[in-house]
């Protein structure tokens, strides 16, 4: 590890050398925007060569992928703290849509994820088996009792991958004019949220709808006659 530049600081470990290289990176796109900022400026940023940032980030989309990722994992933290006491899965649901639609572009390090093309969650990217994992693995995290609302772990990565696919489209094409939130909040309730209520609902109607033993048994019995 190079101990020149570094403002005079030089870091301790790979680990804290390469925060600091992606806490370079947000202020450089802070300063110049996503499109414009580049390894050189990342690496004058921390008065280190171009070298000493390739040591630890082979290109610079790899570092604006952390800053993207590290982002993310705070954007959750916040969105489970939003959701605490909506507890009915489809209401839950729709809410962290509608927090995520509101949060994302506005957030400097969250909207990456809109630019960076068909690898980021938000593109392609979205429907990869790790993605959707990760959204599934959010998805447990809500304060909601899916096994008792009749969606299993399994049903949870396709839950993940509707949510993903919908945010994508959402936030990458919001429609002009672009739905403010009492409309998107219709929309989802309207046309995604029945879906969540579907498993318990069809089990009551199966159970409901079946005829009686006694009204079965005498057609049973007429076919075995014949």
């Amino acid at each position: 590890m190079g101990h020149h530049g570094w403002a005079g600081r030089p870091p301790a470990s790979d680990a804290e050398a390469r925060q600091r290289i992606v806490d370079a990176t947000v202020r450089c796109i802070e300063r110049h925007g996503v499109a414009k900022t580049t390894l050189s400026d990342v690496a004058n940023e921390l008065g280190v060569t171009r070298q000493t940032v390739y040591r630890h980030f082979g290109r610079i989309s790899d570092i604006i992928g952390e800053v993207a990722a590290q982002g993310a994992e705070s954007f959750v933290d916040r969105l489970i703290a939003h959701l605490q006491g909506v507890t009915d899965p489809a209401e839950a649901v729709v809410e962290g849509m509608v927090f995520c639609v509101r949060t994302i572009p506005a957030d400097p390090r969250l909207s990456l994820l809109l630019r960076l093309g068909d690898a980021s969650a938000f593109g392609r990217g979205a429907t990869t088996g790790d993605t959707i994992a990760y959204g599934a693995r959010m998805l447990q995290r809500y304060p909601v009792d899916w096994a008792a609302a009749g969606i299993g772990e399994d049903d949870l990565d396709g839950l993940a991958e509707i949510i993903m696919r919908l945010l994508t489209s959402l936030l990458q094409h919001p429609g002009e004019p672009p739905h403010d939130e009492a409309r998107l909040r219709a929309l989802l309730d309207r046309w995604l949220a029945p879906a969540l209520s579907r498993p318990a609902a069809t089990a009551e109607r199966s159970s409901t709808d079946d005829p009686p033993a006694d009204v079965r048994r005498p057609a049973r019995t007429a076919v075995r006659g014949r």
